[in-house]
């Protein structure tokens, strides 16, 4: 059973994983320098242990150490009751949840490891809104995609903003960072990917039209919130994909028409 250790220094040196959560350019550089990350609230912390991650230690306000009762015995991590006033002053902000733990990363997959075993890959390019991340990873698990490719300058999705959005499904979908992009994208197509790129253009085929035979390995790219896809992209697609839209709607939210293009490419899959 881990040590539940009661603290009332805000400087105490045990609490560095936890300080300056609300600084996202300092959280940012350091939770992947420091191999760590952030889960927040009892059913994400539960499925960040579900997922096999390792637990650094946990913060926890006296009322939810009972809630926690069965993590804090299973997990040989020390664990720091703190009163919420103190929490707060660590993190930055009122902990609504009451419960953090600092997790281990694991190593992430090589693109080509990840390839090898997927059929429905979504590749992002420059999503780089926390929110945006957490809810893509949310409908590419609940809606069947196999795993996430991301280019160079995604944002993290293991940052606390987008676990807490996913609701912990960016634990449930295996993710791979592309090193150069967009030539990287060969080694999609080399693994025997169509590669599909969803825009609003008005040449580009309707997705249901597009749509693949379950058999098919396709991977969908999806461009940041505002700007979409880059040229470059979009010239490195096989084909130009789009949902269409009703009453003058151009386009939607990424997080929106990521679930709704997800839904499309893997309708009538056999589920595992």
């Amino acid at each position: 059973m881990a040590d539940i250790i009661t603290i009332d220094d805000p400087a105490d040196p045990r609490l560095h994983d936890y300080t300056g959560l609300t600084d996202v350019e300092l959280r940012r550089r350091r939770e992947p320098a420091e191999g760590l990350f952030i889960a927040e609230g009892e059913k994400v912390i539960r499925r960040a242990r579900h997922a096999g991650y390792e637990m650094r230690s946990m913060l926890l306000s006296a009322k939810w150490v009972d809630v926690m009762r069965d993590v804090i015995e299973e997990a040989p991590a020390p664990v720091y009751a703190v009163s919420p006033e103190l929490a707060e002053r660590v993190t930055g902000y009122h902990v609504h949840r009451g419960a953090l733990a600092s997790m281990q990363r694991k190593p992430l997959p090589s693109p080509a490891e990840l390839l090898r075993t997927t059929r429905r890959v979504a590749v992002m390019e420059a999503v780089n809104d926390h929110t945006n991340i957490g809810a893509i990873f949310r409908s590419a698990a609940a809606l069947g995609m196999d795993a996430v490719l991301l280019s160079p300058d995604c944002a993290d999705p293991l940052y606390r903003r987008s676990v807490k959005v996913s609701m912990g499904a960016v634990f449930s979908v295996p993710y791979a960072r592309l090193e150069t992009w967009p030539r990287d994208l060969e080694t999609v197509r080399e693994a025997g990917f169509r590669i599909l790129a969803l825009t609003p253009d008005e040449k580009a085929t309707s997705i249901d039209a597009a749509a693949p035979h379950r058999l098919d390995r396709v991977a969908l790219m999806l461009g940041a919130e505002g700007s979409g896809l880059s040229t470059r992209a979009l010239m490195a697609a096989d084909e130009w994909v789009r949902i269409p839209m009703a009453h003058g709607i151009d386009s939607l939210n990424v997080g929106a028409a990521a679930a709704v293009s997800f839904y499309a490419v893997t309708a009538g899959r056999p589920r595992a």
